[in-house]
């Protein structure tokens, strides 16, 4: 007791005198640029690590005495750090699978699809599938000369395909094109039992010429038709595309990735790598509403906080209407390029009341996909009903709209009112606004359409991402896009509904601290504060302040997730 008292006294003693303990050094200290996304302390000189918890962020002069021994020093010089990226909203399996499966992403016109196809075909065995994602029909320089209802036929998939079934998702994924194999497996011709069903009123369409041949396209629920011939995947190939979906957002400076709809299989991986120390990327997690069973066994047991902050799920993931690029996304008026047709709801909105409803009662987030106006304002109605009816559970619950891409003006400010998230991917502007204004027409384009800036003046907080593997997952495009309209070309030069950009800082926020709040995770992530997590990515210049010509010409160099180096270019 005595040495105790003694060793207290002289504590006290050294803090009267004004000197303090020497504290533990630092495991890592960072000395550069480094912007916080911390409205308090927006740019520091300098960040030390222990562990995996940021333990100071400010000037380079008071680090000193953290630095020992053995720990690592990060001089950045001419690069910058930010918080780590988190991805808003992507498909984590799919992204590496996209790289397993043909890549139609680059694709710049059918016959080239079709020449992909053939090599695929020469190296395939007899009968096996040829999968592929990321072609749109809007971005090819040239047009095949056969179109119905603006889609190309199957014909040459048939033909340099015969014995091999095709299925090509469109880049949206809630289209796709079977060759003549596929459609023979799924017993689709022009007699079959869904044209009889009627399968355009169930959220689907199976297009057919003016014959009633089926054309080989195939959108929303009509999927299905062929998605149950295809083979299963098994845990070792999911486990495979997911690794490769890990170094894709490690390359690219993502720390965190929101998946957006995750059946059972893919989520008994997640745990199984978790429980192994696999997971390289932190995890959010949307369960798919479209396995009630799943959903009711989660409502059951309750969400799943995880306090090592790795593998959360806590949220339900709905899908209530198409996109569009495969013209299902859900209108209040006709296309403007097909005025017989509204897009479709593919989910009643009887269920969507009750997912808002049950994710009140048992403590989930609602995340319902919504692209056209007319699903967006019915979401936000079965939300507020839901709302008004359980005002006490209803207090930050932070349900979210996904996509938000295309609003009625009188909607646009409700999701402030509301406190509903429109989880936007900015990239999509820059990838889709040269021909959606085909769809919409200009009165639609300008009044709704990709509305940051006008969503964050409501209040609510927009949340950046890439859909990937819809489009590249790389956020560099995204926030591009975010500040200056623009198509990655560069056009046009005032860039589309100026008005609409966001500013650096903004969108900067928007792929940092407002996507760490859509899940809930602003107090562990998203900037750069002592007591953090140490979640970093390095970039190659200076994003707040290099001209918006030369933002593009950004590289990550590297990424620290949790105080460690885990990629380096």
């Amino acid at each position: 007791m005595r040495i105790r008292s003694c060793y207290y006294f002289i504590l006290i003693l050294l803090v009267a005198i004004g000197c303090k303990p020497k504290e533990k050094p630092a495991d890592l200290i960072i000395l550069g640029t480094i912007y916080t996304v911390n409205e308090q302390q927006p740019k520091v000189e300098a960040v030390a690590v222990s562990g995996d918890k940021i333990v100071f962020a400010g000037k380079k002069t008071d680090v000193e005495s953290l630095k020992g021994e053995n720990t690592q020093v990060i001089e950045l010089k001419d690069r910058v750090m930010i918080p780590g990226f988190i991805e808003g909203h992507a498909h984590v399996i799919e992204v590496g699978y996209n790289e397993m499966n043909l890549n139609l992403m680059d694709a710049k016109s059918y016959d080239e699809i079709v020449e992909r196809v053939k090599e695929a075909v020469a190296k395939a065995k007899p009968g096996q599938w040829i999968l592929g994602r990321g072609w749109h029909q809007d971005k090819w320089e040239k047009k095949p000369e056969k179109l119905i209802k603006g889609f190309q036929t199957h014909q040459k998939l048939s033909e340099v395909s015969p014995n091999n079934p095709v299925f090509l998702e469109h880049a949206s994924g809630h289209l796709a094109i079977a060759n003549g194999r596929a459609m023979e497996l799924a017993g689709v011709n022009m007699l079959s039992k869904e044209r009889q069903k009627n399968i355009g009123s169930e959220g689907g369409e199976v297009l057919r010429d003016e014959l009633g041949n089926p054309t080989g396209i195939f959108s929303e629920n009509a999927m299905s038709l062929i998605y149950q011939h295809i083979p299963k995947k098994d845990e070792a190939l999911d486990e495979q595309a997911l690794n490769l979906a890990f170094d894709a957002c490690l390359r690219n400076g993502i720390t965190s990735v929101v998946d957006a709809g995750v059946g059972r299989s893919s989520l008994n991986l997640f745990y199984k790598l978790k429980e192994q120390g696999k997971l390289r990327v932190r995890m959010y997690v949307m369960l798919s509403g479209a396995e009630r069973d799943l959903i009711y066994e989660w409502y059951k047991k309750g969400p799943d906080i995880d306090t090592t902050h790795w593998l959360t799920v806590r949220s339900i993931k709905l899908y209530t209407d198409g996109a569009l690029g495969s013209r299902g996304a859900w209108l209040l008026e006709p296309y403007t390029d097909r005025p017989d047709f509204s897009g479709m709801a593919t989910l009643s909105m009887d269920t969507v009341l009750k997912s808002a409803r049950d994710g009140l009662k048992y403590g989930f987030q609602v995340c319902s996909h919504a692209i056209g106006d007319r699903a967006n304002r019915e979401i936000l109605d079965r939300y507020e009903q839901a709302f008004k009816e359980n005002p006490d559970q209803a207090k930050d619950v932070r349900f979210r709209i996904e996509h938000a891409q295309h609003l009625h003006p009188d909607d646009i400010a409700r999701f402030g009112r509301l406190g509903v998230i429109p989880a936007m991917q900015a990239i999509h502007m820059s990838s889709d606004r040269p021909w959606a204004i085909d769809r919409l027409g200009e009165k639609r384009i300008k009044e709704g359409a990709y509305m940051w800036q006008s969503l964050l003046k409501s209040g609510a907080h927009v949340v950046n991402g890439t859909d990937a593997p819809v489009e590249p997952i790389n956020p560099i495009p995204s926030l591009y896009a975010s500040v200056t309209r623009k198509t990655l070309k560069g056009q046009p030069e005032e860039g589309y509904e100026p008005e609409e950009k966001m500013t650096r800082a903004q969108a900067l926020k928007s792929y940092t601290l407002d996507a760490a709040y859509g899940s809930f995770e602003e107090n562990t992530k998203g900037s750069i504060e002592k007591g953090k997590l140490a979640d970093f990515t390095i970039l190659s210049q200076d994003i707040i302040e290099v001209p918006e010509d030369q933002l593009l010409k950004t590289e990550v160099l590297m990424t620290i997730v949790g105080g460690k180096v885990v990629y380096q270019k």
